[in-house]
């Protein structure tokens, strides 16, 4: 449909249609949830932007433009309206830069609206254009200030019950609702992990995290910060009038032709509130271990671990390291009919057909601690924790494996022989760890090198002497390593996609030997290198050989020890 057509349907719509009028236009009240506007079907009609569609109105009708900026910048004549009025027309008045009163209209072909003006201002009043969107802001925000919220004694302002059904209908029109889609689907199409919308005094700014970093994109235009988090909240069954506390929720969504499931963390923060939209796609089939980048050797390792009977194995690594996955990846080998596992997460990110996956809720008091105590009474073979967190979940998730159960879960430490010290400061006896720990897989992510854009580089002197840490890496010069070059297909970062660096400490009859009250992780690892283990930066240093990443990304995350 042209720009033309789009204009005479238009006015087509008005001379047969009876819509609303504003009191006094036309005698008749105006009715609350009256029909969509006939600019707004229109505009539903076409595929413009509201910005497009409204430089399109106002071309076609010889009428100037006016912006959001402009709008918000112009004096207010809204004080002699009923805010009823203005909402329900879509018009906002303002004071041009000569004097003289304007009226921003959307729909340039409603004449009531302007006569309705021209009886309340008692002068004459000329139209300019501006999107729905923009007058929809504006009024918000101008109507806001001249009705500001009752503050309570810390000063926070309090959510009245008009406001929040004013905001919840915000959040649920065709604009808001279109925002947040678009940003979920440039997410899905960017492989992002994390959304991060953070509000600034200057408004909304939104990141995506890609491969493990941020990257800007562009924030929603048009539509209010409020309305935004309102409607994410709603998408999340949150409560969309609590503003002052933290709020966690998730949905099952359908984005393009993917289906995700997203976790949501509303934080209050100085300026709003902040949203992080965790992305988990459910087609990810990274279930296989051969997806992870264990090198031959340490899946070899791996696999005779898991053929144990009981005991317990550790994954450790710092928040967003891949143990979650590595963890899913065990479970869906020990996935067995003969087999019954059972797990307790925080939160259940990967549905694994098979799999009995409990979600702890502290607020009524399933704790992980909690859940294992009533899971050995379930006749599991194996039991997966999400997380070590308290001594109580420690000395309970070591008397099962004492009692014949295959216990795997995860800590926060910076290698694989930290996490014995670890453990014995979360008061497990030495003794007990000595029967009962079999082996610590230590992990990082690492962004992988573009297939198609990788390029061959002889390592020189000068990168040498900037980077010292290349020497202790292994590293010679004239070595000749795959580097980040940048193609469309990467978004010219060079990287696509992420894979696992590893060390995977089996615990010998040496290293039991050194598990006491005041264990040395650094000797425990000293044992452990001289004994065959591959360390994390060793096993990065035979990926960035191998062409799969490079020597910078593999600095970024390792500590050369």
């Amino acid at each position: 449909m042209t720009s033309e057509e789009s204009l005479q349907f238009l006015e087509h719509l008005r001379r047969n249609d009876h819509l609303a009028k504003p009191d006094g236009a036309s005698g008749q009240p105006i009715e609350q949830g009256a029909p969509l506007r006939p600019q707004s079907r229109l505009w539903e009609l076409t595929d413009l932007s509201p910005g497009d569609f409204a430089d399109e109105v106002a071309r076609f009708a010889g009428l100037g433009r006016v912006t959001l900026q402009e709008l918000m910048a112009a004096p207010a004549l809204n004080e002699m309206f009923s805010q009823r009025f203005l909402r329900e027309m879509t018009v906002f008045p303002f004071s041009d830069s000569d004097g003289s009163a304007v009226l921003a209209v959307a729909d340039p072909t409603d004449k009531a609206a302007q006569r309705a003006a021209e009886i309340v201002l008692r002068q004459g009043v000329s139209l300019k254009v501006a999107s729905v969107d923009d007058l929809n802001v504006v009024l918000n925000r101008r109507l806001g200030e001249d009705n500001a919220e009752p503050a309570d004694s810390t000063g926070e302002l309090l959510p009245r019950e008009d406001d929040v059904e004013s905001l919840r209908d915000l959040a649920s029109g065709a604009p808001v609702v279109r925002a947040v889609n678009d940003l979920l689907e440039k997410a899905v199409e960017l492989r992002a992990s994390d959304i991060h919308i953070e509000p600034f005094q200057t408004g909304l700014v939104v990141r995506v995290r890609v491969d493990g970093l941020l990257r800007p994109v562009a924030s929603p235009a048009g539509v209010l910060p409020q309305a935004v988090i309102s409607r994410i909240k709603i998408v999340a069954n949150l409560n969309i009038a609590e503003r002052r506390l933290p709020q966690d929720g998730a949905a099952r969504l359908r984005v393009g032709r993917t289906d995700i499931d997203i976790r949501v963390a509303i934080m209050p923060m100085q300026h709003g509130e902040s949203a992080v939209i965790r992305i988990l796609p459910k087609d990810r089939n990274l279930l296989v271990v051969e997806k992870l980048g264990f090198s031959s050797s340490d899946e070899m390792k791996l696999r005779r671990l898991l053929k144990l009977p009981h005991g317990m194995i550790v994954v450790t690594g710092p928040t967003g390291s891949g143990k979650t996955t590595t963890l899913a990846t065990v479970l869906s080998i020990l996935n067995e009919p003969g087999r019954k596992i059972l797990t307790i997460e925080d939160p259940v990110e990967y549905d694994i057909p098979g799999v009995n996956q409990a979600q702890v809720k502290p607020a009524i008091g399933l704790t992980f601690a909690a859940a294992l105590r009533s899971f050995v009474r379930q006749d599991p073979d194996v039991i997966m924790v999400g997380e070590i967190r308290d001594d109580e979940t420690a000395h309970v998730a070591i008397h099962a494996a004492l009692t014949g159960h295959l216990v795997l879960t995860t800590l926060h430490t910076e290698s694989a022989a930290a996490a014995v010290p670890r453990l014995l400061d979360l008061g497990v006896e030495g003794y007990l760890l000595r029967s009962t720990l079999r082996a610590v897989v230590a992990q990082r992510l690492v962004r992988q090198l573009c297939e198609r854009c990788k390029t061959p580089k002889a390592l020189t002197e000068a990168e040498f002497a900037e980077d010292p840490r290349l020497t202790a890496l292994g590293f010679r010069t004239g070595e000749t390593l795959h580097m980040a070059c940048g193609c469309e297909r990467c978004g010219g970062t060079g990287y696509r996609g992420r894979l696992g660096v590893f060390e995977v400490l089996e615990l010998s009859e040496e290293i039991r030997s050194l598990i006491g009250e005041k264990t040395d992780g650094h000797r425990i690892d000293e044992v452990a290198i001289r004994g065959g283990m591959t360390t994390m930066v060793g096993d990065g240093v035979a990926k960035c050989r191998a062409g799969l990443t490079s020597p910078a990304e593999l600095l970024r995350v390792t500590t050369v020890r």
